[in-house]
């Protein structure tokens, strides 16, 4: 891979400027690094102490003013974080970028690919209350806030009488407006709207990803980590891609890649992102996925996969679990690619046919599964 200068194991990573997305990425750096052999990840500009392996600079990519050549339906109907980040790689101002997988689109971008999915985190949902309330014994009619009309519909499956605030802004900025939680304090790294800056302490709760808080240090606010019968999560939610320019090497990198890349957590992101690529769901459809692989060694490897469409209102639900055996890795080199490549085939039709199990089911009746707006979870 050509980077910068004329050492090709320098490498520039581009992120966003929130506190979130300039820790997830400086994790994934950081990993990639250990096992290409180099350092800690700098902020751009700064020296890093790897010597002989893989150096990587951490890059913030602004996203206003940046002058968008392409359209941004070019880029698969992303919203404009993840649009930026792609025009930066495609451009040549960095070399790799790292994005929250739920957020990216199902469809592929022409000269830019996946070369690393890392360990999943945990994908559940978190309930972060006042008090330390639950979801089961939050008062009726408690203001619980959310930006993902996923979320908004599950929430209100569980329990009709709540009532269900839009939500937008960084994770601190969420936490802020659940009473009790204000000391968490509001992030500067994202605007607050007008309307809501002095909205601090004005609900009972807020739901996140588990995910986010953990990699912010956060766990701590979360009252109810929700179970998956309660809230199926975003497909892909929990996992990180990192995406660069198609066809370009680099030794060092490619064996760090290949020490990170986690098949599991890979096998489950497809048949998830598979799913919402059959149903041709934008990002404000209410539709939740859960893959996960069990088996291995000795035992034949399943990957399950389960899957729910709810109405907004939370009244009406179409679900499906179905799974599928996975082709076994022999030792030989030769025949290990291709068996991750079957595997990875098969995840994706396991996705396919999870959709088509829930278009017949009638969830195209119950929703508009082809809602596209700006996500905010």
């Amino acid at each position: 891979m050509t980077t910068t200068g004329t050492d090709s194991r320098r490498l520039r990573l581009g992120t966003r400027g929130s506190r979130l997305a300039l820790t997830q990425s400086g994790q994934v750096a950081d990993a990639l690094m250990a096992a290409g052999g180099g350092g800690a990840a700098t902020a751009a500009g700064e020296a890093s102490e790897g010597s002989g392996g893989l150096s990587i600079d951490l890059v913030t990519v602004r996203t206003d003013g940046d002058g968008d050549r392409t359209p941004l339906r070019q880029l698969g109907g992303v919203g404009v974080f993840a649009a930026r980040l792609r025009h930066a790689l495609l451009d040549g101002e960095v070399d790799l970028v790292v994005h929250s997988f739920k957020d990216l689109p199902t469809q592929p971008v022409e000269g830019l690919e996946v070369i690393c999915v890392p360990p999943r985190e945990d994908p559940r949902d978190a309930l972060c209350a006042r008090d330390g309330l639950t979801l089961a014994t939050l008062p009726d009619g408690a203001r619980v806030g959310t930006g993902s009309p996923r979320r908004a519909a599950q929430l209100l499956a569980a329990r009709p009488d709540l009532e269900v605030v839009d939500l937008r802004g960084n994770v601190p900025t969420r936490l802020a407006r659940v009473r009790g939680l204000e000391v968490v304090g509001v992030g500067t790294d994202e605007p607050v709207a007008p309307s809501r800056a002095d909205a601090a302490g004005d609900l009972d709760a807020v739901v996140l990803a588990l995910s986010g808080l953990r990699r912010l240090g956060l766990e701590h606010c979360a009252s109810e980590v929700l179970d998956l019968e309660t809230m199926l999560p975003a497909p892909a939610q929990g996992a990180l891609a990192v995406e660069a320019r198609a066809g370009e090497d680099c030794p060092e990198l490619a064996r760090a890649v290949a020490a990170l890349d986690d098949e599991p957590t890979r096998l489950a992101v497809t048949a998830e992102r598979a799913l919402m690529a059959r149903l041709g769901a934008g990002c404000a459809a209410p539709v939740g996925a859960w893959a996960h692989l069990s088996g291995g060694e000795q035992e034949q490897r399943v990957l399950a996969l389960r899957a729910v469409v709810t109405s907004l209102d939370g009244g009406k639900e179409v679900g499906c679990e179905l799974s599928a055996e996975l082709p076994e890795a022999d030792s030989g080199p030769d025949t290990y690619g291709n068996a991750v490549a079957q595997a990875v085939r098969a995840a994706e039709a396991l996705g396919i046919q999870a959709a088509e199990v829930l278009l017949e089911d009638g969830a195209a009746e119950i929703v508009d599964l082809h809602a596209n707006k700006p996500r905010r979870d």
